[in-house]
């Protein structure tokens, strides 16, 4: 069996993921999913940035921001969504946060009806 980087801590994100689905269930905005999120992450002692402002790079220059959702322990970026389905494009764009910083974990997280996630990893040479 493969083991992950960063396990026990995907673990306890997912666990608190689904403590807040089972609390607010579906149909709020992102915002109010974030902000509990969040809550139960710093409630656990987990170090916690939301809203994070992070560089986007191109041959060693600096050429853009993106502000990522969550971003636990500098470990594991959390891009957040509450849509009825995700698709290719929302991996995309999670992989594509991993490949502008030094984080190599990243998990994208649906409170849709159908809750779910996806576990995305990029070895990133910066």
């Amino acid at each position: 069996m493969t083991k992950y980087l960063h396990k026990d801590l995907t673990a306890k994100i997912i666990k608190y993921f689904y403590n807040v689905f089972d609390e607010l269930g579906y149909g709020f905005l992102e915002s109010v999913y974030e902000s509990a999120l969040v809550l139960e992450l710093n409630n656990m002692g987990l170090k916690v940035e939301r809203q994070k402002e992070l560089g986007v790079f191109y041959k060693g220059v600096s050429i853009g921001k993106y502000r990522s959702d969550i971003i636990v322990e500098d470990k594991v970026i959390i891009e957040l969504k509450a849509i009825s389905q995700l698709i290719k494009a929302h991996k995309v764009q999670l992989v594509n946060y991993l490949k502008a910083t030094n984080i190599e974990i990243g998990l994208l997280v649906n409170f849709g009806e159908k809750i779910n996630f996806k576990r995305k990893i990029f070895r990133n040479k910066n």
